[in-house]
């Protein structure tokens, strides 16, 4: 037996697949645990349970208040898929995910993000994770990866309920698209789900944010005021024509612009624009929350 083997190591000094198998199950816990305190947390759950009822009574009130199921009846007023909902459930979906998320995801995003590293030091559990063998970096990115899987959940529920009450309340069939193009109800299915995970890249670029702002303070309820100030603004920016010049820099400016997907051919450079800025924003706020936790002084 080589003295190599002895130190537990391979002779070229790398670690044994024993030990990078222990490593990876580690990580598998920390996130196990991090997932659960997430989605086990009763104010998280309730979060979730206003993101499904808003398809629910949007579906209601058009049903009931704004049409009754006629084929394209409805108003004309409000976002594009408001005067379709009436003559296929199918878009419900597509316009829960529009009104959501002008505040009620950004909110359900903010509270989880702003509460990841400011809500431990609260309640005095941040010292107690950094003294198991975790280190700061490898807990900052569990923590990043519990966001994204919030996002994620949180915009593929309100999609699936969205389309289960639309096909509930109106007929369902094939989807005319915004370009005038009608596809298969499979097909329109099928963009639905890239639109939400396309939303879910764009609240996950908001949950960085929030998880930067997270690690400046211990107060979790000043970074949630703080994240959904900052997409407020943004939005409001956003429809002031006199900066134009800076809408395309926002962090909320391509949230939108999913519509790309409900166009025949798609608009690739609108989604990829899209993606583009959500990654540039992760990468920058990751990183300014990296640099901010790595080295500050943990007393809680």
């Amino acid at each position: 037996m080589s003295t190599a083997d002895l130190a537990g190591t391979e002779p070229g000094g790398g670690v044994r697949a024993g030990e990078w198998l222990g490593q990876v199950r580690h990580w598998v816990r920390l996130l196990r645990s991090e997932l659960a305190l997430v989605f086990l947390r009763r104010r998280n759950i309730a979060l979730l349970a206003v993101l499904a009822a808003i398809p629910v009574l949007l579906g209601l009130v058009l049903r009931f208040a704004g049409g009754g199921g006629g084929g394209g009846g409805g108003t004309g007023d409000g976002p594009a898929f408001l005067s379709q909902v009436t003559g296929n459930g199918a878009f419900l979906a597509f316009l829960a995910l529009v009104v959501e998320s002008t505040l009620i995801l950004p909110l359900a995003v903010a509270v989880v993000s702003g509460d990841s590293i400011a809500g431990e030091a609260t309640r005095g559990t941040l010292r107690y994770l950094l003294t198991v063998p975790a280190g700061r970096t490898r807990l900052l990115g569990i923590k990043f990866a519990a966001i994204l899987a919030f996002c994620s959940c949180a915009c593929l529920l309100v999609a699936a309920v969205a389309v289960v009450t639309g096909a509930i309340l109106f007929p369902i069939g094939p989807v005319t698209l915004l370009s005038g193009n009608s596809v298969p109800l499979a097909d329109g299915l099928l963009r639905l789900l890239f639109v939400a995970l396309y939303l879910s890249a764009a609240m996950a670029a908001l949950g960085a944010i929030g998880l930067a702002i997270s690690t400046f303070t211990e107060h979790p309820v000043g970074a949630i005021a703080a994240i959904l100030v900052i997409a407020v603004a943004s939005e409001v920016a956003d429809s002031v024509s006199q900066i134009a010049v800076i809408h395309p820099y926002l962090p909320t400016h391509f949230w939108l612009s999913f519509d790309a997907m409900l166009r025949v051919p798609v608009v690739w450079p609108d989604l990829l624009h899209g993606l583009l800025s959500f990654a540039v924003y992760a990468v920058i706020f990751g990183s300014v929350a990296w640099a901010r936790f790595t080295t500050a002084d943990v007393t809680s």
